[in-house]
């Protein structure tokens, strides 16, 4: 009898140290609280560069998940934001209903005119799909620019605020901030860790070799696609309940978009952490360059070449790199098993 053993061919790669999952919950829920909190202890200027900046961070996590984890990219994400933006103006005015409503529809409304742009633009690939978003946004700027009887066309609507206390609007601002800020991060958490970003990442990767194996890939694009418009619907409305005004040229704006692919690219493509690094950069970037007005964009944009060139994985790929840690845990591993081939031989 000849018994010989064999073990699967693994690639040596260092597996991440991952923070415990209970250290992790207890962290995210002090953070949470601490955020939550918020308007027991901290200013009314403070409170509006908080929602400004868990605007940025959620818009940034769902570029991230379209274009970081289900490899769809698109300059045309300002569409969702202008969309939701107006629905809040025209719940919140012309039908008088509450604000909670504005951002419902808000999100209703992007992801259903979703559905009939993704039967264009899925007929794309590349380049031409990221042209394509981009389209359809100027298609949407154009629109509500020529109506003017009801959307006031190019000179923009402003919020009528008459019957809320300042106070008392910042406090639900600041409020929904959080939960759309924390909850846009904690939707991309959880999706990476379902069956359904194990497909993204597949599709992403290698998009024939994952529906070889079965995986619906025009489905699940279509499903990330319409979340993803959704939910930045959702954070537009944020945006201009915080500003109170809104015009096409601004709501429409290709420059959300650039922002968006800014704090993604310095942060991590395709990481849960790259986004939460690259807003608190661009935040204080931006701050510290408000001055310089077009010099600022310039800057911003050697940044970013900068970074693509000498760190294409991102700062956070960089540390990540450097200290082999994840923070949301939410890569999978291969574990090697080993295995015993008898054989019988007279």
């Amino acid at each position: 009898m000849l018994k010989s053993k064999t073990r699967p061919i693994v690639a040596n790669i260092p597996k991440l140290r991952r923070i415990p999952e209970r250290w992790f919950a207890i962290i995210s829920g002090i953070i949470s609280v601490v955020l939550l909190s918020g308007p027991l202890w901290a200013g009314a200027g403070l409170m509006r560069s908080a929602v400004d900046f868990l605007s940025l961070l959620a818009l940034a996590q769902m570029w991230n998940l379209l274009a970081g984890y289900a490899g769809m990219l698109s300059i045309g994400q300002q569409a969702w934001i202008g969309l939701g933006g107006y629905s809040l103006f025209v719940v919140a005015d012309d039908l008088q209903l509450p604000l909670i409503f504005g951002f419902v529809l808000a999100g209703i409304v992007a992801a259903v005119l979703a559905l009939p742009t993704s039967w264009l633009l899925f007929r794309l690939r590349g380049g031409y799909f990221a042209v394509g978003t981009w389209v359809i946004a100027e298609v949407f700027r154009l629109l509500v620019t020529n109506n003017v009887d009801w959307l006031r066309g190019g000179y923009g609507r402003t919020l009528n605020v008459a019957d809320f206390d300042p106070d008392t609007r910042g406090l639900v601002t600041y409020l929904l901030a959080v939960v759309i800020g924390i909850g846009a991060t904690g939707l991309v958490f959880w999706l990476m860790r379902s069956r359904l970003g194990l497909g993204l990442t597949a599709i992403r990767d290698a998009e024939v070799a994952a529906g070889s194996l079965g995986i619906n890939t025009n489905r699940m694009k279509l499903l990330v696609y319409v979340l993803c418009a959704g939910a930045t619907g959702v954070v537009g409305a944020l945006i201009y309940l915080n500003q109170l005004r809104i015009t096409p040229d601004a709501a429409f704006s290709s420059q959300w978009t650039a922002f968006m692919i800014f704090i993604v690219v310095i942060g991590g493509l395709g990481t849960i952490e790259g986004p939460i690094v690259g807003t608190i950069i661009f935040y204080f970037l931006r701050e510290g360059l408000a001055d310089l007005s077009e010099w600022a964009l310039i800057i911003l944009g050697a940044i970013a070449v900068i970074t693509m060139l000498f760190a294409p994985e991102g700062l956070w790929g960089l540390l990540k790199r450097q200290f082999n840690l994840e923070f949301f845990p939410v890569s999978r591993w291969l574990h090697e098993r080993s295995s015993v081939v008898e054989k019988e031989s007279e």
